[in-house]
């Protein structure tokens, strides 16, 4: 298989709130998601040969975290640079985000 560009799915507010509820019921008190910035985005997705973003689960101190790499149409990361240290949710959550269930 080969990566195209066009993974994933789009979905309805619906959907992305049953999901996003159905995990913070799940664990109440953990790290609800993270907000990278567009700028450090668009970094990873303009490298040469970049097709999209995998994106890693991580563990810090107990603290969940994700570590976004550009990935090749071949399926290969590439890890000329790597992204982390996004903004945890919460503390930082918009006062009216609709995927904040919890």
């Amino acid at each position: 298989m080969a990566f195209s560009g066009s993974e994933g799915t789009i979905i309805e507010i619906g959907t992305a709130h049953t999901l996003t509820y159905a995990y913070q019921e799940a664990h109440p008190d953990e790290v609800k998601g993270y907000f990278f910035g567009k700028n450090k985005l668009m970094s990873l997705l303009s490298q040469t040969g970049c097709v999209g973003i995998r994106v890693y689960f991580g563990l810090e101190d107990s603290t969940p975290k994700l570590v976004l790499v550009g990935a090749k149409s071949n399926e290969d990361d590439m890890t000329g640079l790597i992204l982390d240290g996004g903004c945890p949710s919460p503390p930082e959550t918009g006062a009216s985000n609709t995927l904040n269930n919890i």
